[in-house]
């Protein structure tokens, strides 16, 4: 175990720890080895109403998580936990009741003011800036994505004729702490989007050894010196296409 001055930084390698995800196996049922990350809660209201997902069980808990199927592919799907812990720990348990192939679908703030909403980025790494990755991989500044499967999702778009950008995003763990210095430096560093999940979803991801990517569009504007929410949460039409293209796009991982 390393030692610092700083709880955040002493990472330990023993793998044996007390409570293990795989204890859920002896009370629920196996997913799909294909899950997808869905951020929109209405929408998958709508897949629900269209009758192409129906409720497989339920993961139960302080904080209950819904777990679907699609009715036509063998593909499980979630709504996705705000937060670094919230993801991290839920995707955890997924992989233990059988997950190995995960493609996550949400929504992120721009640093650049030319990227409209809408815009997709398929994250190649991310800014550590949450404490939860530092559980599970030695202290760095940044994760790398798995480069294999944001290859995979890149081709996909590409043959399909979908504009997108690969690149850096920062994750942190306080929207309400994105000060102009913190942006301005994470800017500098590379990065296009802002949001609060990936460096722990990748972090996991690559501890467990399983394929993770995702898809990111572009939602409210951090970039100015006032924060414009370009109503981004108002653009149905953009979040029910990402979560059919990201079905297909499990299919091809």
């Amino acid at each position: 175990m390393l030692s610092s001055d700083y709880p955040i930084l002493e990472f330990d390698e023993n793998r044996e720890a007390l409570i293990r995800p795989e204890f859920l196996k002896n009370r629920y049922e196996p997913i799909s080895e294909r899950l997808l990350i869905c951020f929109f809660h209405e929408t998958i209201e709508k897949l629900l109403e269209r009758e192409e997902i129906v409720l497989h069980f339920v993961l139960r808990g302080e904080n209950p998580l819904k777990i679907y199927r699609f009715l036509d592919q063998d593909i499980t799907l979630v709504e996705g936990r705000l937060g670094a812990p919230a993801a991290g720990g839920y995707l955890e348990d997924l992989i233990a009741l059988g997950a190995k192939k995960i493609l996550f679908v949400g929504g992120a703030g721009v640093l650049r003011k030319d990227l409209a909403v809408g815009k997709f980025l398929v994250p190649t790494s991310a800014v550590r800036d949450e404490g939860f990755s530092y559980h599970y991989l030695p202290p760095a500044r940044e994760v790398e994505a798995n480069l294999e499967v944001a290859e995979k999702i890149t081709e996909y778009l590409k043959k399909s004729g979908i504009d997108y950008l690969t690149g850096k995003t920062w994750t942190t763990d306080a929207f309400y702490r994105e000060t102009p210095a913190r942006i301005k430096k994470r800017r500098e560093e590379g990065c296009l989007f802002v949001e609060m999940e990936q460096s722990a979803l990748m972090a996991v991801a690559a501890y467990r050894e399983v394929d993770y990517g995702a898809i990111l569009y572009g939602g409210d504007d951090v970039s100015k010196e006032k924060w414009d929410s370009r109503n981004w949460r108002d653009r149905g039409d953009i979040r029910v296409g990402l979560t059919e293209l990201a079905k297909e796009i499990l299919l091809v991982l």
